[in-house]
């Protein structure tokens, strides 16, 4: 696999990821919340930086500044959705609330701003509601991201591709 088509395989995942996301909103009709949307935005730009990767093909430094990148954006989503990890292993009565209220939004930011924030996302992030052999939704974007991020720097650190023989 060259260091293109290893990119382009991280912005078809990364990719995949998030058009799984929308089929959970708009088809299996799950909300997101806010940390939710933090870690669609994550992802979204692993994924633009793997098609970056991608199209500029890097050598030498150039290949390092990837790899930094991709692991700055996955470790910021990595600690987005262990945060909605933690959140949602609170006991009822002591989880802590997800955003500010609205009133609290409508004294300090602008309407445009409240309808963006209001719009984007809604639900308690405490919330579980899906679940895939026993883990729920945002440990999956942990892992998955975990991968992706092995994947990239793997991908953009090695010095030479291997090649295919036959």
């Amino acid at each position: 696999m060259t260091r293109r088509q290893g990119n382009l395989f991280g912005f078809a995942i990364a990719s995949g990821l998030l058009a799984y996301a929308y089929y959970a909103q708009f088809v299996l009709h799950l909300e997101p919340c806010p940390l939710c949307i933090f870690q669609r935005i994550g992802v979204f730009a692993m994924g633009l930086l793997f098609l970056i990767a991608a199209a500029h093909d890097p050598l030498g430094w150039a290949r390092r500044v990837y790899a930094s990148l991709l692991a700055l954006s996955a470790l910021a989503t990595i600690g987005v959705a262990a945060r909605q990890l933690y959140i949602q292993s609170l006991p009822p009565g002591s989880v802590p609330a997800c955003g500010a209220s609205l009133d609290f939004m409508l004294k300090v930011f602008s309407l445009s701003e409240v309808l963006v924030k209001v719009l984007t996302g809604s639900g308690e992030c405490a919330k579980v509601t899906w679940r895939f052999l026993g883990i729920a939704m945002p440990g999956w974007v942990l892992i998955a991201v975990l991968v992706l991020l092995v994947f990239g720097l793997w991908v953009n650190l090695r010095r030479r591709p291997p090649e295919l023989r036959f």
